[in-house]
């Protein structure tokens, strides 16, 4: 059964392969511009600056999802019922304290982020504070816990900046295919390349970004709420808080494509969620009727 750190291996190899096939990437894009514009030291700019993107990723990614969530941080005297839910389960997972942030937002939802359980992060929304009771809020912070123990947040975090790169990539060749630079005579097709380099990547790049965010978001939902239900012996309290939070009929203020895999919760609000068919393979979240039905029945279980 899963549980409680099930993942921690499995999303600690998913990162480093992450790390080391945006690596790849952006050296084939420097060596086929190094080649384009036969400059060798655009082939090592490329290097350095996928080296520097994969190392910031790995230290600053979660101060990027935070301030793109307008997430403040808090202070036990600030918000104490929360600090005592968060401690008291910390202390059950026997993991450390993590900071707390709120994100001031009517939409219930909530995330954790950070690079390991020792700099790890959770924000909730002041809609969730309001809504909840504390059996729901103690069901929604054991979810989150149970994303940190797995080791989720480092791998969902740095999603978050790679899929930003690639639509910035898209951009970038579709800026450059309109604008020449200082190309050889005989290498006269070479716009037509980038041109249809930068309308494949413009294609291609929403649908890179979700395959990114698949890859790790839907089965960690899943796996958290079961072990966030362990860990607080009472899935009721979770299937409560997710029937309250998919009752909320008004997505997020500042929702974001880049970051949505990271919540509890699609923050785009009930209308995204209702597909069927061939887009549910699409969808960063499980369906959360699904999700509700199978805490429950591990709760008759």
């Amino acid at each position: 059964m899963a549980s409680l750190y099930t993942q921690q291996d499995s999303n600690i190899a998913k990162t480093w392969i992450l790390m080391i096939i945006f690596l790849i990437v952006l050296l084939g894009i420097g060596y086929f511009f190094s080649y384009y514009y036969q400059s060798p030291s655009i082939l090592y700019f490329a290097f350095i600056f996928s080296l520097i993107m994969n190392i910031g990723s790995y230290w600053f990614s979660d101060k990027i999802v935070l301030g793109i969530s307008r997430a403040k941080q808090v202070t036990k005297a600030e918000a104490p019922d929360l600090y005592n839910v968060v401690e008291n389960l910390s202390i059950t997972a026997g993991l450390p304290m993590p900071k707390i942030y709120i994100i001031n937002d009517p939409a219930p939802n909530a995330f954790a982020t950070g690079r390991n359980k020792d700099h790890a992060a959770v924000a909730v929304t002041s809609g969730l504070l309001q809504m909840m009771n504390k059996t729901e809020l103690e069901g929604v912070i054991a979810h989150e816990l149970s994303h940190i123990g797995n080791r989720d947040i480092l791998l969902s975090t740095v999603v978050v900046v790679l899929v930003g790169l690639i639509t910035l990539l898209s951009d970038f060749f579709l800026r450059l295919s309109f604008f020449g630079g200082n190309r050889s005579r005989d290498r006269e097709g070479g716009g037509a390349i980038l041109a249809l380099i930068g309308v494949v990547l413009a294609i291609l790049t929403p649908i890179i970004a979700t395959l990114l965010q698949l890859a790790i978001s839907r089965r960690r939902e899943s796996l958290a709420d079961t072990s966030g239900a362990l860990l607080t012996r009472y899935p009721e309290g979770l299937a409560s808080a997710l029937e309250k939070i998919a009752a909320y009929k008004v997505p997020m203020k500042h929702a974001n494509n880049a970051t949505a895999h990271l919540y509890i919760s699609n923050p785009f609000g009930p209308d995204s969620r209702r597909l069927s068919g061939i887009s549910r393979l699409f969808m960063t979240h499980p369906p959360i009727e699904e999700r509700i039905a199978a805490l429950r029945q591990s709760e008759q279980s």
